[in-house]
């Protein structure tokens, strides 16, 4: 009798202990190491739901709000009026009271916005006035050169020329 116990506890423990992984995290493989708290029964699950998985992800997903949420939730904050009612409204959703702050900030530039109208076609390039104003620049500067290129050719041509020296000494008719 004492033979035929010893065995049946060797075989309930083949795993290193009860119910767990083995040391090599290998998860024991006799039915009495299975049914004492394998897969088929969740240790610790009160009203027969699963508790989530605790291991943690690799990477964490970011959360994203579309504009239906963000604004019925906005909606029923600004409703609140008793102390202490939008802390429990921000912990049931799990949001945060910087994300209210964000929402109605966007809501507001979004308001605004609304009312100004829209320009159609393309959208002006903010170096335009610098632009036209180089035009305008290299225009001025090539016109300036031309008239001073002119006025040096006058004076060269005046250098040049007995008459525009403005002496008063008349050749002399023999």
């Amino acid at each position: 009798m004492e033979n035929q116990r010893m065995l049946s506890t060797q075989e309930a423990v083949v795993g290193g202990t009860e119910g767990g992984p083995g040391p090599t995290g290998v998860p024991p493989t006799t039915a009495a190491a299975a049914g004492a708290g394998g897969s088929g029964s969740r240790a610790g699950s009160a009203n027969g739901q699963e508790r989530p998985d605790p291991a943690v992800p690799e990477k964490p997903v970011r959360r994203r709000f579309n504009a239906e949420y963000k604004a019925r939730i906005l909606q029923e904050a600004d409703r609140l009026a008793q102390l202490g009612q939008l802390g429990a409204l921000l912990r049931r959703e799990g949001l945060y009271s910087s994300h209210l702050f964000v929402w109605r900030k966007q809501r507001d530039e979004a308001a605004l916005a609304g009312l100004v109208p829209k320009r159609l076609g393309r959208k002006p390039d903010p170096n335009a006035p610098l632009i036209a104003e180089n035009q305008r620049l290299v225009r001025e500067n090539a016109k300036l050169m031309k008239k001073l290129r002119r006025t040096e050719a006058i004076l060269d041509v005046q250098k040049n020329s007995p008459r525009s020296w403005g002496s008063n000494c008349r050749p002399t008719t023999m």
